[in-house]
Order: structure tokens, then sequence, then C-alpha cells
């Protein structure tokens, strides 16, 4: 009889455990964007729990229970444990609006620009001056096909202050895209991750090693990593950093 008892009470315990059920979801607020903290889970059989941060909750129920949700002293409808078709994502909105302590912004798409693409860019809102040449005396053809002298040109060439500003302006504007591309190339990101260095160290190997342009046109990615490590390590010697220094930098 002892064992018969015991046994009984083995499969009814079994049973019981059988019938158990993890549910979990998160709570939304009505937007459907803001989670709900502190909401109260409960089921008919009396177990609860409470909402988290994030809105999440996890509770074990019976088969037979049913689910309502609690916030502000105000209950949701029941939800039969049965018709829950997915437990592991049994999501519900209240019809409640919950300030957020986060702002949900529209979708918002960045472009980032290639060097490339800034250079064509620049160009053409300064072609005439990227396109200045120095004027000289030029043939232009007549309504009637007639060949002559274009009287344009042969002004301009007498216009000396203000081709003297269009060659400086030209000289300028291909400088500036010179430096512009060594930047792009000798950028922070790539030279930190290259040659360990950071803060002021590479700061100040930044202003003493950048490249010329030359340098940074004709060389591939090999060349160029293989200038900064021998660069770097010439700045180590100069600058006396000791090891602890350089690990630092590592």
């Amino acid at each position: 009889m002892r064992y018969l008892l015991t046994g009984l009470l083995l499969t009814l315990f079994s049973a019981a455990s059988h019938a158990q059920i993890v549910i979990s979801g998160t709570v939304l607020d009505n937007s459907k964007k803001n989670y709900v903290e502190s909401a109260r889970v409960e089921s008919t059989s009396g177990m609860f729990c409470m909402t988290d941060s994030l809105g999440h909750y996890s509770i074990i129920v019976h088969e037979n229970d049913s689910l309502f949700f609690t916030y502000n002293n105000k209950p949701t409808q029941k939800f039969a444990v049965k018709n829950i078709t997915n437990p592991n994502q049994f999501d519900i909105s209240l019809r409640i609006p919950v300030q957020s302590r986060y702002n949900v912004l529209k979708e918002v798409i960045v472009y980032s620009k290639s060097f490339k693409q800034d250079s064509l860019e620049n160009r053409q809102t300064y072609a005439d001056v990227f396109d200045y040449k120095k004027p000289g005396l030029s043939t232009s053809v007549g309504p009637g096909g007639t060949v002559g002298a274009d009287v344009n040109e042969l002004i301009n060439v007498f216009r000396f202050r203000r081709n003297k500003r269009l060659k400086a302006f030209q000289q300028r504007l291909e400088e500036q895209e010179k430096e512009k591309y060594i930047s792009y190339r000798f950028n922070k990101i790539t030279v930190k991750r290259v040659t360990g260095l950071s803060d002021a160290a590479l700061d100040t190997f930044m202003i003493h090693f950048r490249p010329t342009y030359e340098f940074a046109a004709l060389s591939d990615e090999v060349q160029f990593n293989q200038y900064l490590l021998n660069a770097s390590s010439l700045f180590k010697k100069q600058t006396n950093l000791s090891p602890a220094a350089k690990k630092n930098d590592d």
C-alpha cells in the first residue's frame, strides 16, 4: 500500500508539472511604441509578476488558467491560456498613454559621401574657375560663316587684374582639393588603427608626419600603412615614449 501511494503521488506531481506553462511577452501602451513598466501580470490561480523597465514579463501558469494585466488599478480582460498560440511572445497593448523616457524618431536616412563625390561636386560648383585658361587670340565663326577674331577673348587678354585673380583662385581651389585628399587618407581613425597612438601623442603625430599629396595620391594601401608604421616607430623614438606609455597608446 505504501508503494502504491508513493507511486500515485509521483504520478499526480508529474501530471501537475507537465500542466505548467511559462508565458512571457511585452506590455506596451496604446501607441504600441512605449514600454509599460511595473504593470501587474496575474493568473487566475494566484501567480503574479511585474513588468520590468522594458515592459517584459515572464510568469508560470496552468493550462486551465487565464491571464489578466493591471496598471494603475485598472485590469484588462482575461486571456485564456489555452487560446494563447505563442506563449513565448504574448505581447499586449494597454489602452493607456505612457510617457517614454526615449523619443522615437521618424525614419532618418544618412548618406555618406566619398571623397570622389565631394571632389566632383566641388569641381561642378566652381567649373568656371577650375577650367580657367589664360586668354589668348582665338577665332570665331560668324552667322554668315565668316571667320574672325573672338572679340571676347581679345578683351580678356587685357583684363590683367581679372586674369590674375582667377588664376590665383584656381590655384587655391586646387591646393584645397589636394589637402582634402591628404586628410581623406591620413585620418585619425586609420592612423590610430595602424600605429596604436592615441590622445595627445596621436595629435602631435598627425601634425608632424602629415604626408605629401604626391605620396598620398600615388601610394597603395600597403605602402601607405608601411609609411605609418615606420613614421610611428621614428616618432616614438624621438619623443622617448616609455614602454608603459606605448602600452597605454596601444
